[in-house]
């Protein structure tokens, strides 16, 4: 295909997968007074009466401006959308690729994705269930004199960054997996950085946790330290099977920037026939020519 044919493709596809996901942000913009806000406000409305300034009343967000209502609904709906049209607008990104991908490629790149969107909706599941937990706790430390009335936009905006970072973060290991297929990190290199890996998670975790309570922070690292080690495991079973493969081939001892020895002279060809009897099949140099 000509630069032209492929930019119209990616046009094409492009307008596609906005389009999935207009349909799903006016489906998301409908569920949100049908489940959707109840489901997000659950962790919120589960907390004991006595964090709530509400108490046994009810349990409502609040919102302090006349456009916040309608621009958080707008951002839940657009978050939802994205969500509900990932498998098309995902199927378009693949069917751009996947003409220049060669067959195992094409079989690595179902896997890693496939991966990667299981690690995301773990990570998110993970949040969701420790989002109540990590609640009380906060709200907790403020006192038995004090009570909450949260405003949608922040509580909101707070579970959705925590599901995302959960998400986000269990795609870590994944990636440390993919440059171990692609050599550029080894399993020698993961297992003697063990260590500091754990460490560094543990820190990451404390950072990148809205809530930077201890148990939460502690229900992400835990999870990605398990994760860590399965991809250092997988990688030492990938750099086994490279370290076979390359000792069935010729020369793979010879580092890459040294020229292989082979063996660049012309070897010797036996005299062609200059004699007619010398054609006669079963003949002495009819024999010795093949």
């Amino acid at each position: 295909m000509s630069l032209i044919a492929h930019l119209t493709e990616l046009r094409n596809r492009v307008a596609k997968a906005l389009l999935a996901l207009a349909l799903g942000t006016v489906a998301g913009f409908l569920w949100y007074d049908h489940g959707l806000l109840t489901f997000l406000s659950a962790p919120y409305c589960s907390l004991p009466a006595d964090l709530r300034f509400q108490g046994d009343e009810g349990c409502s967000l609040v919102v302090l401006d006349v456009f916040g209502g309608v621009l958080l609904r707008l951002k839940i709906g657009l978050i939802a959308g994205a969500v509900l049209s990932s498998p098309f607008w995902l199927w378009q990104l693949w069917a751009f690729i996947t003409p220049g991908l060669k067959r195992n490629e094409k079989r690595h790149a179902v896997t890693f994705v496939a991966a990667s969107t299981t690690l995301f909706a773990l990570g998110a599941v993970l949040a969701y269930v420790t989002l109540y937990k990590g609640l009380e706790l906060l709200l907790e430390l403020a006192g038995d004199e004090v009570a909450f009335q949260l405003t949608a936009p922040d509580y909101l905006g707070f579970v959705i960054s925590l599901l995302v970072a959960f998400g986000l973060s269990f795609e870590l290991p994944l990636i440390a997996v993919a440059l171990n297929l692609v050599g550029v990190l080894s399993h020698a290199a993961l297992a003697k950085s063990r260590r500091w890996i754990f460490f560094l998670t543990i820190v990451f975790a404390a950072f990148v946790t809205p809530t930077q309570d201890p148990f939460t922070m502690l229900a992400m690292a835990l999870p990605m330290v398990l994760l860590f080690e399965m991809a250092i495991q997988v990688a030492r079973v990938v750099d086994k099977r490279r370290a076979r493969r390359e000792a069935t081939e010729h020369f793979h001892d010879v580092p890459d920037g040294e020229a292989s020895p082979l063996d660049a002279r012309p070897s010797t060809l036996d005299a062609a026939p200059t004699r007619p009897e010398d054609l006669v099949p079963g003949s002495p140099a009819e024999r010795s020519r093949r």
